[in-house]
């Protein structure tokens, strides 16, 4: 088993602690069944011989959770700049944007409907999504979708761009024929998208499932494919690590948008005027949406069982819940954390991934930007710590009534 999670961790970059350990070896285990192997080193062979095995594989542990407009921030941000910065110093170019990954392609076809709504003509743009899932990219290339793709209380937008059949929500053509969606692993020698540089770059809530290396290879590939005076937008638990890593904060409010550390940041054009909202568009209160905080559908009273436990010392009792939890397929950030409290009290750092995917299903996981802060500046980031803190002071103030 052991040797299989290596060849994951060095292929697609996937780091088991990420997502535990016993979910990638569950995966394995039912793909070892259904192929009638009943040794891990027989399927190892099987997986160093068979493209096809190998596949199947890498779809059972990839995470495809998305929606369309997934965090509306990053839209709204990218409308502005493309309208009061990108526009007006590029009148004859084509926009190019990158999505990686782009899952079954919910965020490129946003990105797609939020230009065109804004104005921007189908013309100018360049939208190019990749994904390592040949099975993800064909169903986005279909561009039908069932309704657990579409979250929130505000769906003028699926109204206008989506047709209702008997196969789902279909997308109107005039989208679907602006994305250019191909297969590939960003962590590949031989990974070339189509465009050799990009404006904008969506690389969000992938980093968080990689080692410390694997983010750095991962990380240099995308700052050589992002434009010179490029933005690229991460994940909120990603923002940390990426700016640790030579980028620099574009200061828009909860878009997590970063550039380039050697290009000085424009002046006076994004700090005091809100973010633009477009009218079709659901505004979020807050980075979680209540349908994604309806999604942990988790029970509670045994997660206050596992923090009891945990409390008390029964770290692994505590550590047994949490993961019979989270095998079950239902994503929650109370069970993330209490992981990494588990792991963090023994001294294991892998309890750091488990505060990161904690953020990354609840940017607003009060514990989880505490424990991060904490981790932070005891292992000498006090910037990152700084950073962490500020987003919890935040959290704290808007649940205290005045």
């Amino acid at each position: 088993m052991k040797e299989i999670e290596r060849t994951l961790r060095e292929c697609v970059g996937l780091d088991a602690a990420s997502i535990g350990s016993t979910l990638i070896r569950r995966s394995i285990r039912l793909r070892m069944k259904f192929r009638g192997i009943q040794r891990a080193e027989d399927y190892s062979r099987l997986l160093s011989s068979s493209r096809t095995e190998w596949s199947e594989l890498v779809e059972s542990v990839v995470v495809g959770e998305t929606w369309f407009f997934r965090d509306l921030e990053p839209f709204n941000a990218l409308v502005r700049l493309v309208q009061e910065e990108w526009l007006p110093s590029h009148t004859h170019n084509r926009l190019r944007l990158l999505s990686l990954p782009c899952s079954s392609g919910e965020e490129p076809y946003s990105i797609a409907m939020a230009l065109l709504d804004a104005g921007i003509s189908p013309g100018r743009l360049e939208i190019d999504a990749v994904d390592v899932s040949a099975r993800a990219l064909s169903r986005a290339r279909k561009g039908i979708y069932g309704k657990n793709s579409f979250r929130g209380s505000n769906l003028e937008f699926r109204n206008k761009h989506f047709q209702l059949t008997t196969e789902g929500f279909v997308l109107n053509p005039s989208i679907t024929k602006l994305v250019r969606f191909s297969e590939g692993n960003v962590l590949a020698n031989d990974f070339h998208p189509p465009n050799s540089l990009y404006d904008f770059i969506f690389c969000r809530n992938l980093l968080i499932y990689f080692d410390v290396e694997t983010q750095q290879k991962a990380l240099a590939k995308i700052a050589e494919l992002l434009a010179i005076d490029g933005l690229l937008f991460v994940g909120a638990a990603e923002q940390p690590l990426v700016l640790n890593k030579g980028f620099v904060s574009a200061q828009l409010p909860m878009a997590f948008a970063c550039r380039k550390g050697s290009v000085p940041l424009p002046r006076g054009l994004y700090d005091a005027a809100p973010l633009i909202e477009p009218t079709s568009y659901p505004r979020l209160s807050s980075p979680v949406a209540s349908d994604q905080v309806k999604f942990e559908t988790v029970a509670q009273s045994d997660l206050d069982s596992a923090k009891r436990l945990a409390d008390e010392g029964h770290l692994e009792e505590a550590a047994k819940i949490c993961e019979t939890h989270l095998q079950s397929g239902e994503p929650s950030a109370q069970a993330y954390y209490l992981m990494g409290l588990v792991r963090d009290a023994s001294g294991d750092p892998a309890a750091l991934d488990y505060y990161r995917k904690a953020l990354y299903l609840e940017p607003d996981h009060y514990d989880s930007l505490l424990q991060m802060a904490m981790w932070s500046q005891k292992n000498g980031e006090a910037a990152i710590a700084r950073r962490f803190k500020i987003r919890a002071q935040r959290v704290k103030s808007r649940t205290i009534k005045p």
